[in-house]
C-alpha cells in the first residue's frame, strides 16, 4: 500500500522565451507537456512501475503564464484501479520573487502501469492516513469531472 502523501510532488519550470508565443505567454502545449511529465512521475512513484498516459480530462486555461513567471505543477494520486492511476494536476503561475501564486489551469489524468513487456500490470492500493491526505483526496474527488 502507498499513501497519498507519498505521491504528492510540486515541479517548477521557469517560463522562458522559447516556451512562449508571440504574446510572450507560454504555449498551452508546453503546459500540457509539463503536466503530463509531472503526472507520470507521480504515477510511477505510486506504482513502482513504468506508466503510460491513458486519458486526460478537459484542460481549461484560466490565466496565462508569462515569460519570467514560474510554472508550478502540483500533482498527486487520488485514486487507483487494478492497473490504472488517477492523478490530479494543478498548474499555478508563480512569481519567482515573491512566491505569489494564481491558478492557471488544472486537469485529471489517468495513467496505466505497465511491466517490462509493456502490458498492464497491477498497482498497489492507495491509502490515506493523514488529515492533509484526506483533504487532498476530497478536493480531487469533488472537482473530478465525470470519468465516463
Amino acid at each position: 500500500m502507498v499513501d497519498l502523501l507519498d505521491t504528492h510532488i510540486e515541479n517548477r519550470w521557469i517560463a522562458q522565451p522559447n516556451h512562449a508565443n508571440t504574446l510572450e505567454t507560454i504555449h498551452g502545449g508546453n503546459v500540457v507537456k509539463w503536466m503530463d511529465e509531472a503526472g507520470a512521475l507521480v504515477a510511477m512513484r505510486f506504482a513502482g512501475e513504468s506508466c503510460v498516459t491513458a486519458r486526460m480530462n478537459r484542460v481549461d486555461f484560466v490565466r496565462p503564464i508569462k515569460v519570467g513567471d514560474t510554472a508550478l505543477i502540483d500533482a498527486y494520486v487520488y485514486a487507483a484501479g487494478r492497473t490504472s492511476i488517477r492523478v490530479r494536476l494543478r498548474v499555478y503561475r508563480e512569481n519567482p520573487r515573491t512566491g505569489e501564486r494564481e491558478l492557471a489551469t488544472e486537469s485529471y489524468f489517468v495513467y496505466v502501469a505497465i511491466d517490462e513487456d509493456r502490458t498492464p500490470t497491477p498497482v498497489p492500493e492507495l491509502t490515506v492516513d493523514s488529515e492533509r491526505g484526506r483533504e487532498l483526496r476530497a478536493a480531487a474527488l469533488d472537482g473530478e469531472p465525470d470519468a465516463a
